[in-house]
């Protein structure tokens, strides 16, 4: 595969006939990409057409050297001296990500973070429609949440299988977590949402997300820390 050098930049480009593989991108660039089209997103609403790297480096508080980088991975986006197509790059960066597709997923879980999740508006605008909801407790089971019947456990194989869905989002306990997320793997889905604070056993063809804010708490204790900010200590 020949690549070649962007002369705004310096950094390699991929030519317009050469295949990316997952592979070749690293994971902390991937992770990048939904903050870029966030940002790329708010500039159409404020309705900004075009935007440097420079610009996009200040919203994001990225260097344009980084930002630079992170897009030569997926080809040419922008021009010397022009800068970026705001709407051209937004729609290019949701297609690698796939999110000019529907995505079904379910969730495990109805508790008050699962009823929460549920009636989250973000998720349908992103492409990411909850179809199905499953939960152990036999009181839970006939509930609508967000329009859907809350559905026994013993039918998770069958739904996922009927409504095609490739996204599980666990809402229990952290007890519960692991035999659930086993469950859904084994029914085929291959991305998993976990909110439980553990760190999950997946195999290798499975990717999975973990979201627990007390973890993101506790590394910004280190930089409050740093700038000289210290906890109230009761008198």
């Amino acid at each position: 595969m020949k690549r070649v050098t962007d002369s705004a930049s310096g950094d390699l480009t991929m030519t317009q006939n050469e295949v990316l593989t997952p592979a070749m991108v690293p994971d902390v660039v991937v992770l990048r990409l939904p903050m870029y089209i966030r940002a790329l997103t708010q500039l159409l609403e404020s309705r900004s057409m075009v935007v440097s790297s420079h610009d996009l480096g200040t919203l994001l508080q990225m260097t344009p050297a980084q930002i630079r980088k992170d897009l030569s991975y997926f080809g040419r986006f922008g021009k010397q001296g022009k800068g970026y197509d705001v709407k051209f790059l937004r729609d290019e960066l949701q297609q690698i990500l796939g999110l000019d597709q529907n995505w079904p997923a379910c969730l495990i879980g109805v508790g008050r973070l699962g009823e929460a999740i549920i009636n989250y508006p973000g998720f349908v605008p992103e492409g990411f429609n909850v179809v199905a909801a499953f939960d152990s407790d036999a009181s839970q089971i006939g509930r609508k949440l967000g329009g859907i019947e809350v559905i026994s456990m013993d039918a998770l194989t069958k739904t996922i299988n009927e409504y095609n869905i490739s996204i599980g989002i666990v809402a229990v306990p952290s007890v519960q977590a692991q035999p659930v997320i086993d469950e859904l793997v084994l029914a085929g889905v291959r991305g998993i949402l976990n909110y439980a604070p553990i760190a999950p056993v997946v195999p290798p063809d499975t990717v999975i997300r973990n979201i627990d804010p007390v973890l993101s708490l506790q590394s910004m204790t280190f930089y409050l820390m740093k700038k000289g900010v210290n906890p109230l200590i009761p008198g």
